[in-house]
């Protein structure tokens, strides 16, 4: 009898730390300096409960607005790129960033499971993580087919299991496909969870 390994859902994982052009501290100065000047991305946020500071809904400009978002996208393109080789993408163009914007979770605010339609990578590269800062909460992607079918062992393979918590370090990036659906649960820190998160269509 034997086994066979079928539809993998693959996850891309790097640190951007040391990579030439990146600077988290950096990154992070200019992600709060937008927050502060984005009067409608902090309205939204208060409309919306966001708990802390998103530019989602408000920005679409972020790499024209600072040379160092600008260079992050650069250093993104690269990792997209050898991640869609992995997945062996039949890609007629290259993959281009279509949207970039800044995440701030304020301690106990979280963001629901969702994924990203109309996009074929989605990733998110961390700033600043403190103490207890929330994983991403990533989900199988065949949950809500599954109908009757039991959970897991407990000491279920990652591979095996329904729900993996990735647990980001500062300069880590995850790269995945955009169907996946994945959530941040509630931010245990003390302090602010800074990160970056994009799309590549």
């Amino acid at each position: 009898m034997t086994l066979r390994t079928l539809f993998i859902t693959q996850i891309y994982v790097a640190n951007l730390t040391g990579e030439r052009g990146f600077d988290a501290d950096e990154l992070s100065d200019a992600a709060r300096a937008v927050a502060d000047e984005d009067e409608t991305g902090q309205q939204w946020c208060d409309e919306n409960a966001y708990g802390g500071y998103t530019s989602y809904a408000s920005l679409s400009d972020l790499t024209r607005r600072d040379s160092l978002f600008d260079e992050l996208r650069r250093l993104l393109d690269r990792h997209v790129a050898a991640f869609a080789q992995d997945l062996h993408l039949d890609l007629k163009t290259k993959l281009k960033l279509d949207h970039l914007w800044i995440n701030i979770l304020a301690p106990g605010a979280g963001h629901s499971g969702h994924i990203h339609p109309g996009s074929v990578i989605s990733g998110t590269v961390y700033l600043e993580v403190p103490p207890e800062a929330s994983a991403l909460k990533l989900e199988d992607p065949r949950l809500p087919m599954m109908m009757a079918a039991p959970k897991r062992t407990s000491d279920a393979p990652e591979a095996e299991k329904t729900f993996v918590y990735l647990t980001p370090q500062v300069g880590t990036v995850f790269l995945w496909e955009s169907y996946l659906r994945h959530e941040v649960p509630a931010n245990a820190a003390q302090e602010e969870r800074v990160s970056l998160s994009f799309n590549y269509g």
